[in-house]
């Protein structure tokens, strides 16, 4: 049994083999305590089983480790350490060689070592490698080299395994921020949860790769794998990709927390989970999750726990009686509850596991209760400290704890948060809440998620994307929005959708995101709004103007010249299904293709109002998974053909049924023109 289903493990089969009849492999799953968590974790199987061979002597789960203790623009020095298992009787003696080739295949290192192993033992070997004038990794640049491990026993190869291999320098300072590759940057990262909407927890690699990709494109360079591990692809996508990622652990530790079962925050909490399984698994779990993942370039941190410090949930502490505190929590000391000291006791034995396995990395952990847990050795056992939610306490800290390591392991979207990162040298980065919507801590039926994220259920940027990439990126960019105007708001929003319908003379507060110094807006070609200064209290420029039919376009400008520029258009009624393909060739093993669709009037232009039902018909070796709208509240079965937009959109799923050939695709809805796609299988 493992209790905890994000982790990778592995059982040697090998003693209740039947090498001369037919042998049955049954992989079973428990979910009855279906309320193990705050969010979706799925049920079933959804992540890959693989069946291993291999001989006798061979190199161990997760045997090949890689470091990189010495970085320069001339010269990287690569330790790479070997496990390898003798499941024989017999002592061996094996050669290991680690050979270092780039994207061309050429030979750019190669070591040689010999390694004996007693029978039924193992011994590992560590070998150095130098490569002149490395390529070094990062998110601008994530340059990958394939490390080669072969062991040979006498002349015959008996195993070999290849590694993606970056190069890269860490290092932390408590009052300059994170340095990657010696450059001091920031980090914008956002948290993730492993599901993907009407996909569930089986999430297709190919999913992952688009998702990630359309938070590359507005500044992303950083994941949080909240709070659990994720499936080796997104460690691999994020390698490929460029993104620094948060490898997290757990959600809670000891103690269960409160399980909103009617609805997030409502009603009374069940207290099922991983908890109860802590004292005996905890360690293995971590452990694990070192071992299988130590070798991604794109993790740069460990973090052994997500808000198990959270006031009262469990953990409780005298000094909540105390008033004015500002410290998020169920007020008030409650003795009946565990005593926040144990925090610490937990946080060393748990880093001492991590840095058993890996010493290349510090290890972390999102605290929510930062005044409660500064009483209690827990920050005192990491190396760096994630405040969630916290920007108020990032001052004091600095200032009270100066040799501590701070950023933003968890905050909101707001202005405030970002510029707590970029006013402040010490604080290198935050992970906003959420880099996509997911299925979870949902509120009352018909919720099925939470909704704070970048990018909707279906992977598509919301306009709140936009104002992040406004404030993520350098390239001059801007993004016009609106919404109708309400006397009441003075603080402009930052989900000003892209429309320009509204009744004729009605008020309309039009919003631009955008990272340009000022913006003018035109109506029909005609100033309407005086060229504004950016406001860095919002983050936003806007204007208040009567609709009229027609398009609005904003300018902004750098330098007092034209620098970048959006339009939104007055739309007719659906008139056209649109559909693309975001590839056109798929594996025809059990590749997924991604079809995204979307409504426009009969001149073209989109319609963010349509709400049609489009039903997808497959003629070729396709079947359907599902169509996601990014409705939160679509309560409908997930594979059905037939689904409503919104936002006149939706994405299709299909997978490939392991045949070759052409395939063709059909969406169609009643009194709009049809869209057909043609996909193919190789």
């Amino acid at each position: 049994m493992r209790p905890n289903g994000y982790i990778s493990y592995m059982y040697d089969l090998s003693p209740h083999i039947d090498y001369e009849g037919e042998n049955v492999i049954s992989v079973r799953v428990d979910h009855s305590k279906y309320a193990d968590s705050r969010w979706y974790t799925g049920s079933g199987i959804y992540r890959d089983v693989y069946l291993v061979f291999a001989n006798h002597l061979h190199i161990d789960q997760w045997g090949v480790y890689y470091t990189t203790p010495e970085v320069n623009e001339e010269n990287a020095r690569i330790e790479v350490e070997t496990t390898v298992v003798n499941n024989t009787e017999s002592p061996a003696e094996v050669r290991v060689v680690q050979q270092i080739r780039n994207s061309q295949d050429n030979l750019l290192a190669e070591s040689t070592g010999q390694l004996d192993i007693n029978g039924g033992q193992t011994n590992s070997l560590i070998q150095g490698l130098e490569i002149d004038n490395p390529e070094l990794w990062s998110p601008d640049n994530p340059h990958l080299y394939d490390l080669t491990t072969i062991v040979y026993n006498g002349m015959e190869v008996i195993d070999k395994t290849s590694t993606p291999l970056g190069i890269r320098a860490l290092r932390f300072d408590p009052d300059q921020g994170f340095f990657l590759n010696g450059e001091n940057i920031k980090v914008k990262g956002v948290c993730l949860h492993h599901d993907a909407g009407s996909l569930g927890a089986a999430v297709p690699r190919e999913v992952w790769e688009r998702r990630l990709k359309a938070l590359k494109s507005i500044g992303t360079n950083a994941i949080r794998t909240s709070h659990n591990p994720q499936a080796p692809d997104l460690y691999e996508l994020c390698n490929e990709l460029g993104f620094l990622v948060i490898a997290e652990a757990f959600d809670e530790w000891e103690f269960p927390k409160k399980k909103w079962l009617d609805g997030w925050n409502v009603g009374t909490p069940g207290f099922q989970g991983h908890a109860e399984f802590f004292e005996e698994w905890a360690e293995k779990d971590l452990r694990d999750m070192v071992l299988r993942d130590r070798n991604h370039p794109s993790v740069f941190m460990w973090s052994i726990g997500n808000e198990v410090d959270y006031p009262n949930d469990p953990y409780s502490h005298p000094i909540l009686d105390q008033e004015g505190i500002n410290q998020q929590h169920v007020w008030g000391y409650q003795p009946d509850q565990p005593n926040a000291n144990r925090l610490g006791d937990i946080a060393i034995r748990l880093a001492s596991v991590v840095r058993e396995h890996d010493k290349s990395r510090p290890v972390t952990a999102g605290l929510a209760g930062p005044v409660m847990s500064n009483q209690t050795e827990y920050p005192e056992a990491l190396d760096v400290v994630g405040y969630n939610y916290s920007e108020n306490r990032y001052e004091t800290d600095h200032e009270k704890y100066p040799e501590r390591i701070l950023y933003g392991s968890e905050t909101g979207r707001g202005m405030h948060a970002w510029k707590a990162v970029r006013d402040n040298d010490f604080i290198f980065g935050q992970f906003i809440w959420t880099g996509i919507d997911y299925l979870g801590e949902s509120h009352r039926w018909p919720s099925r998620g939470f909704t704070s994220g970048l990018l909707d259920l279906a992977g598509f940027p919301k306009p709140r994307a936009y104002f992040r990439k406004a404030l993520w990126t350098e390239e001059p960019m801007i993004y016009l929005g609106a919404y109708p105007y309400n006397p009441e708001e003075s603080a402009p929003g930052i989900d000003a959708p892209p429309l320009w319908n509204f009744s004729e003379g009605q008020m309309a507060r039009v919003v631009s995101y955008t990272n340009c110094e000022s913006a003018m807006l035109l109506l029909n070609g005609e100033t309407v709004g005086e060229k504004r200064d950016y406001c860095d209290d919002t983050g936003i420029i806007h204007w208040d103007i009567p609709f009229k039919e027609g398009v609005v376009e904003v300018i902004g400008y750098i330098d007092g010249r034209e620098a970048a520029r959006d339009r939104i258009e007055t739309s007719g009624r659906p008139w056209t299904i649109n559909a693309r393909a975001y590839k056109s060739v798929v594996d025809a093993g059990r590749g997924v293709a991604q079809i995204e669709v979307s409504i426009t009037d009969s001149e073209g232009r989109p319609v963010y109002l349509s709400d049609n039902e489009i039903s997808c018909t497959i003629n070729g070796p396709l079947r359907l998974l599902s169509m996601e709208s990014g409705s939160y509240t679509y309560m409908g079965n997930y594979r059905n053909n037939k689904l409503r937009v919104k936002n006149g959109k939706l994405i299709a799923y299909l997978e490939a049924k392991g045949e070759k050939g052409e395939a063709e695709v059909i969406f169609s809805s009643p009194w709009l023109e049809e869209s057909r796609v043609r996909l193919t299988m190789e």
